[in-house]
């Protein structure tokens, strides 16, 4: 009796998504998770150690100038006070590289939080959102911190002590050359700095330190960066709504409102609302509202589809209107606020 031979396996892995014809498996989006993640690692580690080589810059500059300070008596003082306008400068150029380390390491975080964290805890359930999160930063890159954040973080962490050096030196080198003053007049006029009397010099140096002071302490609570150590975080990019600024007062409120992510309203005008409508909840999952219309000027029939969507999604909704009505117009406007159906939890303000 011949040999049956055996039937290959069927594979009834359900495929991630399918596009063109291709179908990507599970086993092969982990590999481009982790391709994507290992990139990302990479860009972080780069501008990391662009911020390293800007606060070496600075430690460089302020050593060789108070070397040159202090060993020439004849040496105004004013270099020092160039040397701190210089400082100053550095750390506005590493503010903003910190807000471009933030930018690769807030995707980082994203995946050890809600995609290999997921992955250790079974069953696999990551956050509903994160994906979405994710290929919204990617399609639409925003900065997760502001500018004053970042300011307020690299100067705690590593300008603030150089200021204080600078200042200290400042006052150093007024006091012990060419030798020590008589009185506290004679240290006032030794302050002055060409046009400008030794009173106004140091009332702009405290008006400058106690700035600096103010920013420090007024940005200690701002914690979005997620280059810290922090838990699990949320992010969103569009700036928060009406109804969700109050929760926040004070100070914080203004330094750090409050964002959400990026909601649109697509107004779909078609002749086919049926189709329509069913492809979209089929393709997007979205639900969909008719509203009857007619043409002001040819006078035929049409119906609104009101359909409320995120920023990713734009695109699959075209795709999705165009398989069904080629001649649908579809119109796209930003959304100031949308509760409930997937979006924020509709509740009592």
């Amino acid at each position: 009796m011949p040999r049956q031979k055996t039937p290959p396996p069927i594979d009834t892995e359900e495929p991630v998504w399918t596009y063109r014809g291709y179908k990507l498996k599970t086993s092969e989006f982990v590999t481009a998770m982790v391709h994507l993640f290992r990139a990302e690692i990479q860009r972080a580690n780069v501008w990391r150690q662009r911020l390293d080589t800007t606060t070496n810059w600075a430690v460089v500059v302020t050593g060789a100038t108070l070397s040159i300070a202090f060993s020439q008596p004849e040496i105004h003082h004013a270099i020092i006070l160039l040397n701190t306008l210089l400082v100053m400068w550095f750390l506005f150029i590493e503010a903003r590289r910190y807000r471009y380390y933030e930018l690769w390491s807030y995707r980082v975080r994203l995946m050890e939080t809600d995609f290999f964290a997921a992955m250790l805890v079974p069953p696999f359930h990551p956050s509903p959102d994160w994906a979405e999160n994710l290929a919204e930063n990617l399609l639409t890159p925003s900065f997760p911190i502001s500018i004053l954040e970042a300011f307020g973080r690299r100067l705690r962490r590593n300008y603030f002590w150089i200021f204080l050096i600078l200042g200290a030196s400042w006052v150093a080198k007024i006091w012990l050359f060419p030798a020590s003053p008589a009185d506290l007049a004679e240290f006032i006029s030794r302050s002055s700095v060409g046009p400008f009397s030794g009173q106004i010099m140091i009332a702009l140096g405290l008006v400058y330190y106690t700035l600096l002071t103010l920013v420090a302490l007024a940005t200690v609570t701002l914690t979005r960066a997620t280059g810290e150590v922090l838990p699990r975080f949320g992010y969103e990019s569009a700036t928060a709504a009406p109804s969700e600024q109050g929760k926040q007062k004070g100070l914080r409120a203004l330094l750090a409102p409050r964002q959400r992510r990026r909601q649109l309203l697509a107004l779909i005008i078609t002749d086919k609302a049926k189709s329509v409508s069913d492809r979209i909840l089929t393709d997007l999952k979205r639900g969909v509202t008719a509203i009857d219309g007619t043409g002001m000027y040819t006078g035929t029939a049409r119906t609104i589809l009101l359909c409320a969507l995120t920023v990713t999604e734009v695109h699959n909704l075209k795709s999705a209107v165009a398989k069904e009505d080629s001649k649908a117009v579809v119109i796209v406007s930003p959304a100031q606020e949308i509760l409930g159906g997937g979006f924020s939890p509709l509740e009592e303000q």
